[in-house]
C-alpha cells in the first residue's frame, strides 16, 4: 500500500531537515576544529563559529 501523496512530501521534508541538521553538527564538532587547527585561527574564533553552525542547525 502506497502512502498519499502529501504524507510523502513531508517524510521528505523531515528526513532532508535532518540531514542536514546533522551536516551542520558533524561540520561544527569534526571539521572546523580540524581546518581552524590547520589553517591557525584561535580557540575563541573556532567556538564562535561552532556557535554560529549549531544556531544554523536548529533553524532547520
Amino acid at each position: 500500500m502506497s502512502q498519499p501523496q502529501a504524507n510523502r512530501q513531508g517524510n521528505d521534508i523531515e528526513m532532508s531537515s535532518l540531514l542536514l541538521g546533522a551536516g551542520f553538527a558533524l561540520a561544527s564538532l569534526i571539521i572546523l576544529p580540524a581546518v581552524a587547527q590547520r589553517v591557525g585561527l584561535g580557540s575563541s574564533l573556532t567556538i564562535a563559529l561552532r556557535g554560529a553552525l549549531m544556531r544554523a542547525a536548529n533553524r532547520f
